[in-house]
């Protein structure tokens, strides 16, 4: 609970029922398993199709992919994630 000692003990209350509280689900061995790929080519399956690129970046909630030869990031959740497979090249 925060507490600004000069604020009205009303409004403090009214503060603290607008807090919102943000929670994710971490999928530890999913994490580690995209670690080992990247930097590599991966063909990512989500549950709206099909991304190929190079994995740039894991986060413990999201992954950042780049498409090849393509300007373009995609920031994809780990939970919309059904499959990754390292690129054959």
């Amino acid at each position: 609970m925060y507490y600004h000692p000069y604020a009205n003990p009303m409004m403090q209350e009214e503060y603290n029922r607008r807090m919102i509280n943000y929670t994710t689900v971490i999928d530890p061995f999913v994490i580690e398993a995209l670690k080992t790929v990247l930097g590599r080519s991966v063909v990512i399956e989500t549950v709206r199709g099909n991304l190929q690129g190079v994995l740039v970046d894991v986060k413990p909630d999201h992954i950042v992919v780049r498409p090849h030869g393509n300007d373009t990031t995609f920031f994809v959740r780990i939970q919309q994630i059904v499959y990754i497979m390292p690129d054959i090249d």
